[in-house]
């Protein structure tokens, strides 16, 4: 049996396969980055379901927890079902689902009001409609250039992302800063979030000005990330609605298993209702 080995030429055709299944480029990177990793641990070893079960052995060895480990098998896996590699293909590592976020890492709404305070104090009316905007909405940061002009004055924008198309709404509130904003900025049409030169914002851009807002607003930078507002509007939608189906479709979810990692209330919360039961006589 001819040995299997990742070379360039396939990494570059498996590039050109991502892009045709319509993945972000936050994906795309993500994917190349774990087939790099893995590419450079094997060496010039043939690559076997052996070869990817020691890799994840040495992983976990090296401290990286386990849900990043089973994202690095995913992009391995994805990988090697383009290249007909199905033998190669390695089982997740199982965990038992978890019951309750880490505090330190979960954005509560009053931590996400003293960002917007912050970027309100440091004028930055771009930053702030941003903030407002993907929580308000629940949309991924990269799909902010599908808020446009148009879609503001409509009232909902239609966002199409991974060959699916959802329609996401824009309340009252929101459609009238947006107007405003694009009106102010001269934006008649298009995108209303964009650079300098015209260009869309993307996550780095976002990512980097929040952060910028961490020590201001007094919130620890490990809760300050794009992807932390979409699990904000996710759990205060949940809080008052209960429909966990409803909101897999605002979210863009394939999977309500997906939702359910979105809506897991914290440690300090779990406390709270346990405490409340008062069991303990």
């Amino acid at each position: 049996m001819k040995e299997k080995h990742i070379t360039k030429k396939a990494v570059a055709a498996f590039r050109l396969h991502l892009a045709a299944e319509e993945k972000s480029t936050a994906t795309t990177q993500k994917y190349l980055r774990d087939v790099a990793a893995f590419a450079a641990y094997a060496g010039s070893a043939p690559v076997t379901r052996q070869t990817v079960a020691a890799f994840k052995r040495q992983l976990l060895a090296d401290g990286y927890a386990v849900r990043s480990v089973n994202s690095m098998l995913a992009s391995l896996n994805s990988l090697f079902a383009f290249l007909g590699w199905h033998d190669c293909r390695a089982k997740n590592i199982r965990m038992q689902p978890q019951a309750f976020c880490a505090e330190e890492k979960e954005l509560t709404r009053a931590e996400y009001e003293r960002l917007c305070q912050a970027a309100r104090q440091n004028r930055n009316e771009r930053l702030l409609l941003v903030l407002q905007t993907v929580c308000g909405t629940g949309i991924r940061v990269s799909e902010l250039p599908f808020i446009t002009v148009e879609a503001a004055q409509k009232g909902e924008a239609a966002v199409s992302l991974k060959g699916k198309t959802r329609t996401v709404f824009l309340v009252r509130a929101l459609r009238g800063k947006l107007l405003r904003y694009a009106a102010a900025h001269g934006i008649k049409a298009g995108p209303i979030f964009i650079t300098r030169t015209g260009r869309p914002m993307d996550r780095t851009n976002v990512w980097r000005q929040m952060k910028g807002l961490c020590a201001q607003a007094g919130v620890s930078p490990s809760k300050v990330f794009p992807h932390n507002l979409r699990h904000l509007f996710a759990r205060v939608f949940y809080a008052m609605e209960k429909d966990i189906a409803k909101l897999a479709d605002l979210l863009g979810h394939s999977s309500i298993d997906t939702t359910r990692i979105y809506i897991v209330s914290s440690g300090r919360e779990h406390r709270r209702r346990m405490e409340a039961m008062q069991l303990v006589l």
